[in-house]
């Protein structure tokens, strides 16, 4: 009996180890900040510049999303020596909640594509689109296989630039027509 319930406590202490290495290991999953490159399987991922908008295309055409279609530029390179398709990837709220890139062409600009199929030493660029609600997002970053990832932390932002435009009439040889 008492090696019945040694045996026993083996097993439960043997089990609670493993399931706590392999959360262990699910944590530590690293975050990379938006603009450094990130390397997951054979793909280089870089993430430029986010948009947010409230709808595509003019009217009858315009689409117009669940939440806001959140643009996301990125270039993914193939690193290997094979030709691979860079999968469709995700985007995590710091809820947990995620949110996958949309699969058909709703009309955005520079938009990446859904068959991405990449040559060794080549890349591709443009535009992911999500339907999400603005917020702050990681996007994750997955291998070939989908089993390895990454994140890249995506800071919420609603900063646009927009050029100082002269009024009319002013000359652009006046050096303080900027300054008004």
């Amino acid at each position: 009996m008492y090696v019945s319930r040694l045996a026993l406590g083996v097993a439960v202490l043997s089990a609670a180890l493993i399931s706590g290495c392999s959360n262990q290991a699910a944590s530590t999953e690293r975050t990379y900040p938006m603009g450094e490159k990130v390397a997951v399987g054979p793909f280089l991922y870089t993430v430029f510049e986010t948009q947010w908008v409230t709808h595509l295309g003019m009217p009858p055409d315009e689409k117009v999303p669940q939440n806001r279609y959140f643009l996301v530029r990125v270039s993914i390179v193939n690193t290997g020596g094979n030709e691979v398709m860079a999968p469709t990837l995700s985007v995590e709220d710091d809820k947990g909640a995620s949110y996958p890139e949309l699969t058909a062409n709703i009309g955005a600009p520079q938009w990446i594509g859904l068959l991405r199929q990449v040559h060794p030493a080549d890349s591709i660029a443009g535009n992911l689109v999500f339907d999400c609600p603005p917020g702050h997002y990681k996007l994750r970053a997955l291998d070939d296989n989908g089993e390895k990832s990454a994140l890249i932390d995506i800071p919420l932002s609603f900063t646009s630039e927009s050029p100082d435009v002269p009024t009319p009439g002013e000359s652009k040889k006046d050096p303080t027509y900027l300054k008004k």
